[in-house]
């Protein structure tokens, strides 16, 4: 048998709209639940969020049971931390803190096996080819990996023409928490310069021919970033609906007793 189909890949390549939601509570039962609620993919964060290898895992089979793909943020583009992650089953990786067209080279060639790339083999043990189950899964699986590597930084906009270029890369994903931050607008990604440097990496992205996605949590700007080209935006995040919904029910309640 072949490696699973990667429907993240296919939709990106055919220009789909995909709305996702990041899970950074590290819990397999949110993740599920997550996983039914109609969004078209759920990152599991393990660069801010608390999750191991192991939850990490647990998460991947969660959102597999309801049949939600998942994408992995890795929480550095060290290629042995990469390996971990496809062994466990992810297809769909995001590499953060990519400045330069040499960084997103080596994350490629960690995501892919020889010759494309420098990922170790023991697909005969691993979750990824169901444990030896899949003996085709070495020979088809670099077809079905998905690679976006996150622009964040003033550098990685510098160096956008070079990491979009890359091969291997599948498609950049603006971070603009960070880029804000980075370019003296801590907490106002909102910033016109800001706005002007995330457009910029977005039209150099498209004109290489790759995708890109964007982070809004803002409903209101959804619209602006469809119609600079991104075409993956991460719409929700566990943690702030949840504290969110806690909040405002606990108001509510106070109000009404009051």
């Amino acid at each position: 048998m072949p490696a699973p189909q990667n429907p993240i890949k296919a939709k990106l390549a055919a220009g789909q709209m995909q709305i996702g939601a990041f899970l950074d509570l590290a819990s397999p039962i949110v993740a599920e639940i997550a996983g039914r609620a109609g969004y078209d993919w759920c990152l599991i964060d393990g660069e801010h969020g608390p999750s191991g290898t192991a939850l990490i895992r647990d998460q991947l089979v969660a959102l597999a049971s309801v049949g939600c793909p998942a994408v992995v943020r890795v929480p550095v583009g060290d290629p042995w931390v990469i390996k971990r992650a496809l062994d466990i089953g992810a297809q769909t990786i995001l590499v953060p803190m990519v400045d330069s067209g040499e960084q997103a080279a080596i994350a490629a060639r960690a995501l892919r096996y020889p010759p494309e790339g420098n990922r170790g083999l023991a697909a005969g043990v691993v979750r990824a080819s169901g444990y030896g189950a899949e003996p085709d899964y070495m020979h088809t699986a670099n077809d079905q990996i998905c690679l976006m590597v996150q622009a964040e930084s003033r550098t990685a906009v510098d160096n956008i023409d070079a990491i979009a270029a890359t091969e291997g890369v599948d498609c950049v994903f603006v971070g603009p928490s960070d880029l804000a931050a980075d370019m003296g607008h801590l907490g106002n990604p909102g910033a016109p310069e800001v706005v002007e440097a995330i457009a910029h990496v977005m039209a150099r992205t498209r004109a290489a021919g790759k995708p890109v996605a964007m982070f809004c949590m803002d409903p209101t700007q959804l619209g602006r970033y469809r119609d600079m080209g991104a075409t993956l935006i991460a719409v929700a995040g566990d943690v702030g609906l949840l504290t969110g919904s806690l909040r405002a029910r606990a108001a509510q309640a106070r109000e009404m007793l009051a």
